[in-house]
C-alpha cells in the first residue's frame, strides 16, 4: 500500500443540512460560522430502535444453516424523513449477554417486539443525537446470535466484517433470526467506525486487516493483534488454559450445545506446548497490516497485564510500516478504558476524531499530536509523532559486580558468568524489591543513578545466552525504573482506578437506558520502584520462536525475548536496571523442571529504544557513580496476578 498522509478531510452533504438545521436553532450571529463539529439536535428518545440478522455466510454450528449474526440498532430518526443517510459507529461483542460491558457490566435489554431498550455504554446515547447511527453486532454463537465463537478466527471476524459489507449494500440481512423478510440499510451511507475495547477492539483490528471497504476507522481499546501473543510468547505459556475455554465461556446456551466440533478445533490447534499453528496464522491480524485502509485511534494501558503491551508494539509498527493513519494514548493503567482514567477528555477527542473520520468535519485533529502518554496518575505530556523522532535502539551490556548477581548495566561489554535458579514462587516484585540484594533466583544489573533524564519510547528486545541444568528453561526479562514514584496501583483490582458513587452523564437518557456512569478517580501507590517492560521465552525455542525442543543441559543457547512496547522516563537520580530471571509468578506458567541458568554476560545485552539514542544514555550516565547494595527491601505494588483469562478483565 502507498504511504498516506495521516488524515484526509472529506465534506458530505449532510454537514450542510446540519449547518442548516443549527441555524434554525442558533442565533443570528452563531449561525454564520459553519458548524465545526456535530452537535446534538436529533431526538434520541424518539430514535429508531430495531434489530436486524445478517448473513455471515458460514455455518459454525453445523446446521445446514448460514450463520446470522443478531445487530441492534439505535439511530436518529429526522434524517430518515430528510432523505438523507447518516455514518455509523459499530461494537461487535461476545459480551452482550454473558458478561456486560463497561465498568457497570450492562447488558443489552429488550422490549416485547425484541427492540434494544438499554445499549450498554454511551455511545448511542451521546453519538445519536448527534446524527451517527450506533450499531451493537453479537458475535456468532453468543447472545441472539447463530453459529459458534471461535476466539478471533473467521467466525468471529465474518461476524463484524458482514455487518460492515452490509452496510454498503454487499450482504444480505433479514428481519428475524429465521425469517425470509430482507432488511436494507437504506439509511446508511456506509461510512463505518468500529470501536472497542478488549475482545471488542480485537474484533476492530481483524477486520480492519480484511481490507473491507467502508470500515474508514477503528479505536481499539486494550486490544489483542494476535491471539498467540494473547496466550503464549515465545512458546512460555502465559495462562494454563487455551481458547476453548474462552469460547465456552462467551457462547449462548444453544451455541454450546451445538459447538462441539469448533471447541475441539481449538484445542486440537492451540497445544500447550506454545507451537505456532495454522490457528495462531488465521488470527495474527499484524501480518494483514498492509491491507487495512481505515485510520487507527488506538488506545492502552502500559500496564495492562492481561491484553500486554507487546500487541501494541507489534501492531503500531506494522501499521506504520504501511502508512495507516494513526492515533495514540497510553496511560499508566492496566486493563482499563479511558472512559474511567480522563473521561472529559476522552469523549471530546473521541467526539472529534468521529466527527473528522466519519462526518469529515475539519475540526483540527489532524493538526494535533500524534500521542497522549501519562506521565504520572492524571499528568499528561504529548509527542508529535511516535515513538519520538530520533530514538534509536542502544545497546546495553551487563557486567559483574562485586555480589553474585549484583551487576551493572553500561555500554561496555561484559565478562564472566552469573548463575540463577529458577523459583516459581517469586515474581518480578520480589526481584525488584531486592535488586541490590545478591539472591539465588535472579541476576539483576543497575547502572548508577542517572545525571539527567532519560526516556525509553518503543519496544525492547533482551539477547540471554545462557546455559540451563534442565531439558526445560523458561525465562524472564525485566527493565526496571529504580527511585521513588507515585503511580498508578495497577496491581490493585481496579488496575489503576477507584470506582466512586456519584455520576456523570453523556448525552440524551431514556427511562430505559441512562447516559449517566459512574466516575472514577486514579489510584494510587508511592514506590521505591517501576517496573517498565517485560518479556518472556521459552529456551525450547531458541531456534524458532514457532517452535520448542528439549534443552541439552549443560550446553549453552542463545535466545532473543521481545520486551512490550512502553513510553516512559527515568527521572534523574533514578538508575535503570535489567533483570534476568526464570518463572515471572503470576504472569507465566513455570516449566516441567526447576533449572539452573548460567548467563554468558559476553554474549547477553539489551537494545533498549532510548530517544536520542546512545549518546542520550552516555550523557544521563556520564558521572553517575555505582552505588553501594544495600539490603533494603524495596517497595512496589503487589505481585501481578493473571486471574482474568477473559480479555475483557475487571473493567
Amino acid at each position: 500500500m502507498p504511504k498516506r498522509t495521516r488524515f484526509t478531510t472529506w465534506r458530505p452533504l449532510a454537514t450542510a443540512a446540519t449547518a442548516a438545521l443549527l441555524a434554525t436553532l442558533l442565533t443570528p450571529a452563531a449561525a454564520q460560522a459553519a458548524p465545526r463539529g456535530s452537535e446534538p439536535v436529533y431526538s434520541y428518545e424518539k430514535a429508531i430502535r430495531e434489530a436486524v440478522w445478517v448473513d455471515t455466510g458460514l455455518d459454525g454450528d453445523g446446521d445446514g444453516k448460514a450463520d446470522r449474526v443478531a445487530v441492534d440498532i439505535v439511530r436518529p430518526r429526522e434524517p430518515a424523513r430528510q432523505g438523507r443517510r447518516i455514518p455509523v459507529i459499530m461494537d461487535a461483542s461476545p459480551y452482550y449477554s454473558c458478561c456486560g460491558r463497561g465498568n457497570e457490566s450492562q447488558r443489552k435489554t429488550y422490549d416485547a417486539n425484541g427492540d434494544v431498550v438499554q445499549m450498554p455504554l454511551y455511545y448511542d446515547n451521546y453519538f445519536v443525537p448527534r446524527g451517527y447511527a450506533f450499531v451493537g453486532v453479537d458475535l456468532a454463537g453468543t447472545n441472539r446470535s447463530d453459529g459458534c465463537d471461535d476466539v478471533g478466527g473467521r467466525s468471529d471476524i465474518q461476524s463484524a466484517k458482514a455487518v460492515v459489507d452490509w452496510l454498503n449494500g454487499r450482504a444480505k440481512a433479514y428481519t428475524t433470526r429465521s425469517g425470509t423478510t430482507r432488511a436494507k440499510a437504506a439509511w446508511s451511507n456506509g461510512r463505518t467506525g468500529m470501536i472497542g475495547k478488549s475482545w471488542d477492539g480485537t474484533i476492530a483490528n481483524g477486520v480492519a486487516a480484511t481490507g473491507v471497504k467502508g470500515l474508514k476507522t477503528i479505536v481499539p481499546i486494550s486490544a489483542i493483534s494476535s491471539w498467540y501473543d494473547y496466550y503464549f510468547q515465545q512458546g512460555a505459556p502465559l495462562y494454563d488454559s487455551g481458547p476453548e475455554w474462552l469460547s465456552d465461556y462467551v457462547n449462548s446456551p444453544d451455541a454450546r450445545e451445538k459447538c462441539g466440533a469448533v471447541q475441539q478445533k481449538l484445542v486440537d490447534g492451540a497445544p500447550r506446548t506454545g507451537d505456532w499453528t495454522p490457528l495462531w496464522t488465521e488470527r495474527d491480524y499484524v501480518k494483514n497490516a498492509k491491507k487495512v485502509r481505515a485510520s487507527v485511534f488506538l488506545i492502552h494501558g502500559t500496564q495492562d497485564l492481561n491484553v500486554r503491551m507487546k500487541h501494541v508494539g507489534q501492531w503500531w509498527d506494522a501499521l506504520a510500516k504501511h502508512g495507516v493513519e494513526r492515533k495514540i494514548w497510553l496511560s499508566q493503567t492496566g486493563h482499563v478504558d479511558p472512559f474511567d482514567f480522563r473521561r472529559a477528555t476522552w469523549v471530546d477527542t473521541l467526539h472529534r476524531w468521529f466527527d473528522h473520520e466519519l462526518m469529515g468535519y475539519d475540526n483540527g485533529i489532524d493538526r494535533e499530536p500524534m500521542a497522549d502518554i501519562e506521565r504520572r496518575p492524571d499528568q499528561w505530556s504529548t509527542s508529535t509523532v511516535w515513538p519520538p523522532a530520533g530514538t534509536r535502539a542502544t545497546t546495553l551490556r551487563p557486567d559483574r559486580g562485586a555480589q553474585p548477581g549484583v551487576g551493572t548495566l553500561g555500554l561496555d561489554r561484559g565478562h564472566g558468568t552469573e548463575t540463577f535458579t529458577d523459583d516459581p514462587k517469586l515474581s518480578e516484585t520480589d526481584w525488584a524489591a531486592q535488586i541490590d540484594k545478591s539472591t539465588p533466583e535472579k541476576a539483576g544489573f543497575v547502572t548508577g543513578p542517572l545525571t539527567r533524564e532519560l526516556r525509553l519510547s518503543g519496544s525492547s528486545e533482551v539477547t540471554v545466552t545462557a546455559t540451563p541444568s534442565t531439558p526445560t528453561a523458561h525465562l524472564s526479562a525485566v527493565l526496571v525504573d529504580v527511585g521513588p514514584d507515585t503511580i498508578r496501583d495497577y496491581a490493585d483490582a481496579g488496575e489503576g482506578i477507584t470506582t466512586l458513587t456519584n455520576r456523570t452523564c453523556w448525552g440524551a437518557s431514556t427511562a430505559g437506558d441512562s447516559s449517566c456512569f459512574k466516575e472514577a478517580k486514579a489510584k494510587t501507590a508511592d514506590v521505591d520502584y517501576t517496573v517498565v517492560s517485560r518479556g518472556w521465552a521459552d529456551l525450547g525455542n531458541h531456534a524458532s520462536e514457532g517452535k520448542g525442543s528439549p534443552l541439552t543441559p549443560g550446553k549453552r543457547y542463545t535466545i532473543t525475548l521481545d520486551l512490550a512496547a512502553t513510553d516512559h522516563v527515568v527521572p534523574k537520580g533514578h538508575r535503570l536496571a535489567l533483570i534476568v530471571a526464570g518463572t515471572d509468578q503470576g504472569l507465566i506458567d513455570p516449566p516441567a523442571d526447576t533449572p539452573k541458568l548460567a548467563l554468558d554476560l559476553s554474549r547477553t545485552s539489551a537494545d533498549v529504544p532510548f530517544v536520542g539514542g546512545p549518546a542520550a544514555f552516555a550523557r544521563a550516565t556520564a558521572g553517575a557513580a555505582l552505588t553501594t547494595p544495600v539490603a533494603a527491601l524495596l517497595d512496589g505494588v503487589r505481585e501481578p496476578r493473571t486471574t482474568h483469562r477473559v480479555p475483557e478483565g475487571t473493567q
